[in-house]
């Protein structure tokens, strides 16, 4: 007999797999390795909720440090929606970020539910869709990202991030079916990107680069290596016009966006150099 106890706890490490199935039934295409790197952000970041040892219910919310944090995964089960088992793993995960400024991408229709709890709007990501392969030559200063320190591409990283994430980061970078590409210019990494498979197609994320040219350049060379009959992902912020030029420029097509909401403060970060996020569901 069920007696409607509802347990919320930290998920086990296959239990990220819930969440991540979850997401691509509501439409999120996650990328095929993406439960493992995220678990590596932060293994207590991840919060389940079961009602009769069901799941119901999930939040992820990764601490970064002790002043960031970021939170995706806010999936309730339809069958179970508007009972509340939402908003208390909610409360729950809100409070593990206590303390924190708290980063989320959400679906559009849900920012004024958002707003409620504090969050405010600091900008919208769009994610554009178009085709991989292509014929131009790839340009001599771009290298296999792996051919350089760690050290490197994680002080590039620094400042497109509130805080360090070397273990998201190296996961990230090494993770299977995937390629990660920089460009070198005088012996200094000046831009990098990632793509990798997705549920459907390929996604590229990040894409940093210190120039609207060394970014198309750097976003030809993922493309290239994947099949022209394969549909790739960019997840560009509204806010870098050059970003969505670049999107543009390849008849990629607007197919998602999120809201981007900060619960203190929108952090002083280069968006003029971000071309494409590394997630919506961990920053």
């Amino acid at each position: 007999m069920k007696n409607n106890k509802y347990v919320i706890r930290t998920m086990h490490r296959e239990e990220v797999s819930i969440a991540i199935n979850w997401a691509a039934e509501e439409g999120w295409n996650p990328g095929i390795n993406d439960a493992e790197c995220y678990y590596r952000a932060d293994p207590n970041g991840f919060l389940i909720g079961l009602l009769d040892d069901e799941p119901i219910a999930t939040i992820s919310v990764v601490k970064y440090g002790e002043s960031f944090g970021f939170l995706g995964f806010y999936i309730v089960h339809p069958n179970y929606r508007g009972k509340g088992y939402g908003l208390k793993i909610w409360e729950v995960g809100i409070n593990y970020l206590k303390g924190c400024n708290i980063g989320l991408d959400g679906v559009v229709e849900q920012q004024e539910n958002y707003k409620k709890y504090g969050f405010q709007l600091a900008y919208r990501n769009i994610r554009f869709e178009g085709l991989g392969g292509g014929s131009s030559a790839i340009q001599s200063n771009i290298v296999d990202l792996s051919s350089l320190p760690f050290e490197t591409i994680e002080r590039y990283s620094r400042p497109f991030f509130p805080e360090r994430r070397d273990r998201f980061l190296k996961s990230w970078l090494n993770q299977n079916d995937c390629n990660t590409l920089g460009v070198v210019q005088n012996d200094c990494l000046v831009g990098y990107g990632v793509i990798r498979k997705a549920l459907s197609g390929y996604k590229i994320g990040p894409l940093f680069a210190n120039t609207p040219e060394l970014a198309n350049d750097l976003f030809l060379a993922l493309k290239q290596g994947v099949e022209a009959s394969q549909s790739i992902y960019l997840d560009v912020p509204e806010v870098n016009q050059k970003a969505l030029k670049l999107a543009q420029r390849y008849n990629m097509q607007s197919v998602f966006e999120t809201a981007r909401m900060y619960s203190i403060k929108a952090p002083d970060l280069p968006l003029d150099r971000f071309y494409g996020v590394t997630s919506f569901e961990v920053g």
